[in-house]
């Protein structure tokens, strides 16, 4: 039997929406967790502009990703396009105003010379760096637990209902929650790696220990997140039991953390930057692997849930869309290597 070339290409499809929003977490990862220790690891002035310094060239390309992420679901898949941005329109007017704050914290901190006006842009970007973390976090779990699909392929969930998971759940419940906090912790030890990199000195010792006891939380919290997520959504393992080659991710996952661990007990930044962006990529691309064909789940009726093959775009279109997004991923590639290279070194 040959195989059917159409869930072929829904297949590389969901595969480059993973691929995007991987690349969009580790990138982006760094300066969001930069953002979130900003006003516990840098202690004076000097010390905050340099991590400002650090991530100066990178935090608004590293933003891109998230719109091509974006760009791809509604190419791809527009069913899935329409029904999460409908139903999940507040979080996303919160994480955009997050955004907005966040820029305002990062450009306009230096236009006026006030010590007053300086720790208030501090404040803004330390605190919506910490909030869009838990509020990305916090989305991922809902697409994991699943959302209250109808028959009509949309959905409403308001913020918090009684923060339990049940068939007609809020956005906020434990289990969101908890990916929510585990998600800063993650980006946390990420941005502390990345500022150990780019810095020197006191403030370059203080991250690799922010490094080291964050990274004790997150190795905690990893076979943590396993358990509540098997609690809360089975299925996740039906892929793993199917596939064998799936155990890659969770080896993945274990070599990443021992890597970290290794690294950082011989100040290696780089080792230990690598480490955190290899632990990122494995947790999520084992998450997609275990998801699929589902990319929104329904908490109704599994019936209802929106997969690869009931939610993509006609064939044509998505052969038309590999093309120039093959053309568009080797430029981007190209720009970003460009770009590491030429601002690579320490800031101070």
């Amino acid at each position: 039997m040959q195989p059917d070339p159409g869930n072929l290409m829904e297949t590389i499809w969901y595969a480059i929406i993973a691929f995007t929003l991987t690349a969009y977490v580790i990138l982006d990862g760094f300066d969001l967790g930069t953002g979130a220790l900003h006003l516990w690891i840098a202690r004076s002035e000097d010390e905050r502009n340099r991590t400002l310094a650090a991530i100066g060239p990178f935090w608004d390309g590293n933003e891109v990703w998230l719109l091509a992420a974006g760009g791809v679901l509604y190419l791809s898949f527009p069913a899935v396009y329409a029904a999460s941005f409908s139903g999940f329109y507040l979080p996303l007017i919160m994480i955009v105003w997050l955004f907005i704050l966040r820029g305002i914290g990062i450009e306009f901190r230096s236009h006026i010379g006030n010590p007053l006006w300086k720790s208030f842009c501090d404040v803004i970007f330390s605190w919506s760096s910490l909030l869009l973390a838990i509020f990305m976090g916090a989305g991922l779990a809902n697409v994991i637990r699943g959302v209250p699909l109808n028959k009509e392929g949309y959905f409403f969930e308001p913020l918090w209902t009684t923060f339990t998971v049940s068939q007609y759940p809020g956005i906020l419940d434990w289990y969101t929650v908890f990916i929510g906090v585990f998600a800063l912790i993650t980006v946390s030890v990420h941005g502390a790696n990345y500022i150990a990199l780019k810095t020197e000195g006191a403030l370059n010792m203080r991250a690799r220990r922010t490094a080291a006891i964050a990274g004790w939380a997150m190795g905690i919290l990893t076979p943590l997140s396993l358990i509540v997520t098997l609690q809360v959504r089975p299925q996740m393992l039906d892929n793993y039991r199917s596939h064998g080659w799936g155990v890659l991710f969770p080896i993945a996952v274990f070599l990443s953390m021992a890597g970290f661990a290794y690294f950082r007990m011989h100040r290696d930044d780089l080792g230990a930057f690598i480490s955190s962006s290899v632990f990122i990529a494995a947790m999520l691309g084992g998450a997609a692997f275990a998801l699929y064909p589902y990319i929104l789940p329904a908490t109704t009726d599994s019936s209802l849930g929106m997969t690869v093959h009931n939610s993509a775009a006609h064939a044509y279109g998505l052969r038309v869309g590999l093309t120039w997004w093959i053309l568009g991923i080797i430029l981007a590639i190209g720009y970003f290597s460009y770009l590491f290279r030429t601002f690579r070194g320490k800031t101070g």
